[in-house]
């Protein structure tokens, strides 16, 4: 037989498991979306904005905390409803949505194609997690404190189930 050597590939997009629901225990998603090219044009006013709207039409997940950062956005989301779309049928929604309200008619085109996701297992991960995610500025030299960074927050809370 044939050794095989297991090489470290980059993925070109990300894989797509589906939200595994248990039963009446709602999932919670930790979503990583990147500008076209890591274009540094989400953490202003208007951006944000743009952003907290779309999120709000696209009603049928739920936006947790969140944190915008100039080239990419984490958040953390929930189906809000039972029966509900996928979630990459709801992350084109509201990239769409952000696009037809984009601010800034200068910009081509908005959003990398994929996003990735990761579904939280246990409830550590998600305060982990969020303890990372919020102190992107600092790492990113944007802030001295997370605290002092403007473009987060939380706009649902996200109701986390203790295994």
């Amino acid at each position: 037989m044939r050794a095989v050597t297991m090489e470290r590939h980059e993925r070109k997009r990300p894989v797509r498991l589906p939200v595994a629901e248990s039963g009446n225990k709602s999932p919670i998603v930790f979503l990583t979306v990147c500008t076209r090219n890591k274009a540094p044009i989400l953490a202003r006013p208007e951006s944000v904005d743009v952003l907290l709207a779309a999120w709000k039409a696209a009603s049928h997940w739920s936006v947790g905390r969140y944190v915008v950062m100039p080239d990419h956005v984490h958040l953390f989301c929930a189906p809000a409803v039972h029966e509900h779309p996928s979630l990459k049928t709801w992350v084109s929604f509201w990239k769409s949505h952000v696009r037809r309200h984009w601010p800034f008619p200068e910009a081509d085109k908005i959003w990398q194609r994929d996003f990735w996701d990761r579904q939280l297992r246990s409830g550590d991960s998600y305060h982990a997690k969020w303890d990372y995610v919020r102190n992107n500025p600092v790492r990113a030299g944007l802030v001295t404190r997370s605290d002092d960074w403007p473009w987060q927050g939380e706009m649902e809370t996200l109701a986390w189930h203790e295994p």
